[in-house]
């Protein structure tokens, strides 16, 4: 499987911006989820061993808890693969940051 068909799940992502804020526990995964998005506990299971087994997530024993944790190296590989397109919208977003400047200078010429 492809990064970005892990990503292109919107259940997976939503477990990825979870664990922006940090580590969690399988069970509060689970909670959020299920009520988010109404699948059960095995499914919540399921697209957490799809992040880990392809390097999204860490997983990690705590006594009987097991706490989940974005894995960082996954989103550099990605990163790497998408420098090779910046070429396409950097220029752009440049483009707009001198646009924004020269309409902030106007602003306070005025």
């Amino acid at each position: 499987m492809h990064a970005f068909d892990v990503l292109a799940d919107p259940v997976r992502r939503r477990i990825l911006e979870l664990l922006l804020a940090g580590e969690h526990r399988s069970g509060e995964l689970v909670e959020h989820i299920r009520a988010q998005f109404g699948i059960s506990q095995a499914a919540v299971s399921q697209h957490l061993r799809v992040l880990r087994e392809h390097g999204f997530a860490t997983v990690r024993a705590d006594g009987t808890r097991r706490l989940y944790a974005v894995d960082a190296a996954a989103f550099r590989e990605l990163d790497a693969w998408l420098d090779r397109f910046r070429v396409f919208w950097e220029p752009k977003l440049a483009a707009l940051d001198t646009e924004v400047a020269r309409g902030r200078r106007a602003r306070r010429r005025d």
